[in-house]
């Protein structure tokens, strides 16, 4: 079991370092800042809020925020979460600020495996876009968390999501390769700080972005 585990540090560490190369690939380089507050209200529900803000163009750009609102639901099964949530995005184009509904539904499983969590995030979204034609995306988050490292606790995970616009051709066009360690700084209050490799397909070329990110969450 050790045997294993080292093992699979090892080609997170692979694969962390491989994500860093492509710090000076072609795209942008930005910073993403996410808070979140979580609140058990009963037995298998839970509320959250979150807010999230990006700095871009060179972190030079505040260009983006979201406010997300949502209710999740585990009661079913042990390694199954169902959540629906509201999300406002407001977004800068062309020096105008310009607003995205997105009212999306989320279906996660979970699983164990040597110690190692898994999970894999399915959304469904429908977005709702200023001077845009509607539409519908799926996105598909699958995340490796490793176990914990010394006393603090610190957990490093890995993972990759794909996002495809379905309401004409299913297209794929957009893809993230995160890397990141979590730890909890005090009771109920967990950091998540990462590297993201974002690319994605813009006027038939695929360019990548490379974003560092931090994230709170304070859960009662």
């Amino acid at each position: 079991m050790k045997r294993i585990c080292r093992i699979i540090v090892f080609i997170f560490f692979v694969f962390f370092f491989t994500c860093i190369q492509n710090l000076y690939a072609k795209g942008d380089l930005q910073y993403w800042n996410t808070a979140t507050l979580e609140w058990k209200a009963k037995k298998d529900w839970k509320l959250s809020f979150e807010e999230e803000f990006r700095l871009a163009e060179e972190l030079t750009t505040f260009s983006y925020k979201h406010s997300d609102l949502g209710l999740s639901y585990s009661g079913m099964a042990d390694w199954l979460e169902i959540k629906i949530s509201y999300r406002q995005i407001f977004n800068i184009s062309h020096d105008r600020w310009k607003y995205e509904n997105v009212p999306n539904l989320n279906i996660t499983a979970k699983a164990d495996f040597f110690g190692i969590n898994l999970t894999d995030r399915n959304r469904m979204e429908y977005r709702d876009i200023e001077d845009k034609k509607s539409d519908w995306r799926y996105r598909n988050k699958f995340t490796a968390i490793l176990p914990k490292l010394t006393r603090l606790g610190i957990e490093p995970y890995a993972a990759d999501e794909i996002f495809i616009d379905c309401t004409e051709d299913f297209e794929f066009n957009r893809n993230r390769l995160y890397a990141g360690i979590t730890f909890a700084l005090i009771k109920n209050l967990k950091l998540d700080l990462y590297y993201l490799l974002q690319t994605t397909k813009s006027g038939g070329k695929w360019v990548s972005y490379n974003v560092f990110g931090t994230k709170a969450k304070l859960s009662f």
